[in-house]
């Protein structure tokens, strides 16, 4: 019997498995070399404020959440239960540089929790670390087993499915933003996480992008199941259809998730494909509409746009206003910034135009 078995470690592996961490949270930010490879740590800030104590990071980390920096004896002090590796880089990888951290926290008793690819239990020093501080190590990208593969079959409900111009472009923020438009108005909805972030902040989710290739529509169906005929799946987007290395994850959860509505997220300035940069350029919003929408017809074919979210941070109000305005003429949808100016706006045209 493997060594590890002794370390209490919990695997997420049954389809929409509650996920449990103990707060307060310390974010794990390392050594990331910026905002957009940072983007647990920033949704888990500000989705869950209230949870996230303190931030730690390696001499030279140009990334700031904004919360105290905190060592290890800071951290047990201030009463931490778990640290969330805030980190998603590309491929997934725990660093070297980051594990004598890591291992101090598991030893002093502080759970860790990860969403990169690679599993804290498979690392021998973390798990040895782990038993000695009575720590649990909770890896969150671990797909469900025995997946099916779709038959795109019609399910009941309805749903719409945010998709990008790019890789951490807001889809998380955009689908969150509304489906809390949709609970304050008292509506019968679900957020639906398909990645490591949105797991960790609403508790439950798929990792979509862990799943094996000709399962991932079938996830996509079992994350987003029968039901009632008023009740909304807002379903997290992954990926982007027209980002040469995450196209796939993109065009199965598109398929999969059948979506009555489509809504595109886009960042004002950003030039380069994330990972791609100097390679290939963000693809101009018109192309995208176009080849979205083909494609989710596949499966559904009463599938519209919904409207259009811009991450818009760069923008004045005068600006934003402007630009928003500008957009909403062009495409004839409703364009919001899901931060700034909220989902109100697509809420009442889902509301109206999908039935």
């Amino acid at each position: 019997m493997k060594k590890w078995y002794s370390v209490k470690v919990i695997r997420t592996r049954m389809p929409l498995k509650k996920i449990q961490l103990q707060p307060p949270y310390l974010l794990f930010l390392g050594d990331v070399p910026d905002d957009g490879h940072a983007k647990t740590a920033h949704g888990m800030a500000y989705w869950r404020p209230q949870l996230c104590a303190g931030q730690m990071r390696l001499p030279g980390c140009p990334v700031d959440i904004g919360l105290p920096d905190l060592n290890v004896e800071e951290t047990v002090a201030a009463g931490i239960r778990t640290a969330i590796i805030g980190i998603a880089s590309t491929g997934g990888q725990l660093e070297a540089a980051w594990m004598p951290q890591l291992i101090a926290l598991a030893r002093a008793g502080i759970n860790l929790a990860s969403g990169m690819h690679s599993k804290l239990i498979d690392a021998a020093d973390l798990v040895a670390a782990a038993k000695q501080g009575n720590a649990t190590l909770i890896d969150i990208r671990v797909p469900p087993e025995d997946l099916p593969v779709s038959r795109g079959r019609k399910r009941s409900g309805k749903r719409v499915l945010t998709v990008g111009t790019d890789c951490a472009i807001g889809k998380k923020y955009t689908a969150l933003a509304l489906h809390r438009e949709f609970e304050n108005r008292g509506i019968n909805v679900d957020f639906r996480a398909t990645g490591q972030t949105g797991i960790m902040i609403a508790g439950e989710g798929i990792p979509i992008d862990a799943v094996v290739a000709d399962f991932v529509s079938g996830a996509a169906d079992v994350l987003s199941p029968d039901n009632d005929a008023d009740h909304w799946d807002v379903i997290e987007g992954q990926g982007a259809l027209l980002h040469p290395s995450y196209a796939g994850v993109s065009l199965g959860l598109l398929h999969g998730s059948q979506p009555d509505a489509v809504v595109l997220c886009h960042e004002v300035g950003r030039a380069d494909l994330l990972g791609l940069e100097g390679i290939f350029v963000v693809p101009p919003l018109d192309q995208v509409i176009d080849i979205v929408l083909t494609s989710a017809k596949i499966t559904n074919p009463n599938c519209i746009w919904a409207g259009i979210s811009i991450n818009t941070s760069s923008l004045d109000d005068t600006q934003r206003h402007s630009y928003l305005g500008d957009l909403e003429n062009k495409y004839g949808l409703p364009c919001v910034d899901p931060v700034a100016t909220g989902m109100a706006k697509i809420a009442d045209f889902l509301l109206e135009n999908v039935k």
